[in-house]
């Protein structure tokens, strides 16, 4: 999904990164997004090309440079592929006991412009409570027209994948919803939800 950074230190690894595993790691990436179709043709290219000129250090070269450039293309356009590792899965309903297998409350709420999250020790209820609260400003200056859903979830980091579940207080109906959004695309969810330990 679109960021706001530019991702400089991830651009500064590229050039030291396996023309390979450059390749693979954008198209891990493009994958997720909605603009996969748009260069799809191009990534297999030059899978092709590798593979048939395995020994050729210049054509290595000349793509590497010319992924370095995409990935430069696409920093600009506002994506973060820092997240092309990442995955989101869901899984379920869970109950107050999943606290035991390390899964943590998170409520999250979509504007009509934005995704804002809590998360936190308190039940699922103060949590969507304290954080309207602190979206009211936005709401009465209008840089927020609406809430149009919230979501009653437990979520739990299993090494690069992001597991989120269904509360019981969050609907069958909601839940669906939001895991049909999630699994459309998934950098949504994963960008807004990046900094969530």
């Amino acid at each position: 999904m679109k960021g706001n950074s530019p991702g400089i230190f991830g651009a500064l690894s590229e050039h030291f990164t396996d023309v390979w595993q450059l390749l693979s790691e954008t198209t891990q990436f493009l994958s997720k997004t909605r603009d996969y179709a748009q260069y799809e043709n191009q990534l297999r290219e030059w899978r092709a090309q590798l593979q048939s000129k395995r020994n050729d250090s210049e054509t290595a070269l000349r793509i590497r440079s010319e992924l370095v450039n995409l990935r430069k293309h696409l920093r600009l356009m506002g994506y973060d592929l820092s997240l092309a590792k990442q995955s989101l899965r869901f899984e379920g309903f869970r109950n107050d006991a999943c606290i035991r297998e390390g899964f943590r409350r998170l409520v999250l709420v979509f504007t009509d412009r934005d995704i804002y999250w809590l998360s936190g020790e308190d039940n699922h209820i103060s949590l969507a409570e304290y954080l309207e609260r602190r979206l009211e400003s936005a709401l009465a200056s209008g840089s927020i027209e609406r809430i149009r859903d919230r979501h009653y979830l437990w979520y739990k980091r299993q090494g690069t994948t992001l597991i989120l579940s269904g509360s019981d207080t969050e609907s069958k109906d909601d839940f669906e919803r939001l895991e049909a959004i999630g699994n459309a695309n998934p950098l949504l969810i994963l960008s807004k939800l990046k900094s969530l330990k």
